[in-house]
């Protein structure tokens, strides 16, 4: 008889010996958990909020400064005024600051400054500012030149008044050109500049401003500054040495050789946050003394608790029994 024509399966990968995958274990198996509820409603987190608040016992005035980013620190809104000891709110001011446009009001006088700017052309920039209730402003055009640190700005005031102001900087410099009208004169052109070099280990600097010339040398190295400067054609002389004696000690002298008087500052440091100077001016006849607790020229965020103070001693000398203790605190809160 003819064989059967069902032919059987082929076996499985299992039937001829191919091991079968191992189970997972309980610690493997990784449990998805589910989706958090979407809200309807979504509100934006607020921006930190800066508060800084200053008071100078000279004017018994204390200055508030509120301000916060906006827009992913895109721009700047800001609200200062300043208050006595009776709490009375003065010189209430608005600012919104960003990197093309700034406005600042000023809520008393009802007057506002406004400032822009705007890339033109690559190398090419507009500025402008305008004082809303003078009716005044300036617009300026500056266009960096190829070669490199060199350019040219053209500024005119608003309305105009006469030809623009132009001016060339270069790496060792920069001249103005301006037209100037003098009473029962015609107009002229005045020609204003200063000039840098180097010589003699040193630098020098020429500064020609209203038809007075002013040259000042200033040699500098790790201890020792010596800075002659003589005013022409007044020949008014004068010299600055400052003599540094470590890390901590510097000492800077002035002396005027037309008007016969000199001043001298002595300056110790203690660290970074603690700093004592202290001089005297034969001008004002007038010692003084001031100890500074946080770094004098940087800003109270970076000082120890965010907070700046100056203890400040004057003595005249015709008068010593009018010597006067003052102040000045400045403290920043981030909120």
């Amino acid at each position: 008889m003819a064989e059967s024509a069902t032919t059987a399966p082929p076996p499985s990968p299992s039937s001829v010996g191919a091991p079968a995958p191992p189970l997972p274990s309980p610690s493997s198996v990784v449990v998805t958990a589910p989706a958090a509820p979407t809200s309807l409603f979504s509100f934006p987190k607020r921006p930190p909020i800066r508060l800084t608040s200053e008071f100078d016992s000279d004017s018994s005035l204390f200055f508030h400064k509120v301000s916060f980013k906006l827009f992913d620190s895109l721009a700047k809104l800001k609200f200062s005024f300043q208050n006595d000891h009776k709490g009375q709110i003065v010189q209430p001011q608005v600012g919104f600051i960003s990197k093309h446009l700034s406005i600042h009001y000023d809520v008393e006088d009802q007057n506002a400054l406004l400032k822009g700017s705007f890339d033109v052309a690559p190398g090419l920039q507009l500025r402008a500012a305008h004082d809303v209730k003078a009716q005044e402003g300036e617009v300026v055009l500056s266009a960096k030149l190829a070669e490199p640190n060199y350019a040219l700005e053209l500024s005119s005031a608003v309305p105009s008044v006469g030809l623009p102001k132009a001016t060339l900087k270069f790496p060792f410099g920069e001249v103005s050109l301006e037209e100037r009208e003098e009473e029962e004169v015609k107009k002229t052109l005045s020609v204003n500049g200063i000039v840098k070099g180097n010589i003699l280990n040193g630098v020098c600097t020429a500064h020609y401003a209203e038809e007075d010339l002013k040259l000042r040398y200033s040699f500098k190295d790790e201890e020792l500054s010596f800075i002659p400067t003589i005013s022409l054609p007044s020949n008014a002389l004068s010299f600055a040495f400052k003599r540094r004696f470590g890390p901590s000690d510097k000492l800077s002298y002035l002396y005027n050789f037309d008007a016969n008087n000199w001043s001298a500052v002595y300056k110790h440091t203690y660290g970074k946050d603690l700093k004592f100077k202290t001089g005297y001016d034969s001008e004002v006849r007038l010692g003084w003394a001031s100890l500074w607790v946080g770094e004098e020229a940087g800003k109270a965020k970076s000082a120890p608790l965010k907070m700046k103070v100056q203890f400040m001693l004057q003595v005249p000398q015709d008068d010593i029994k009018s010597s006067a203790l003052m102040f000045r605190v400045k403290k920043r809160w981030d909120i």
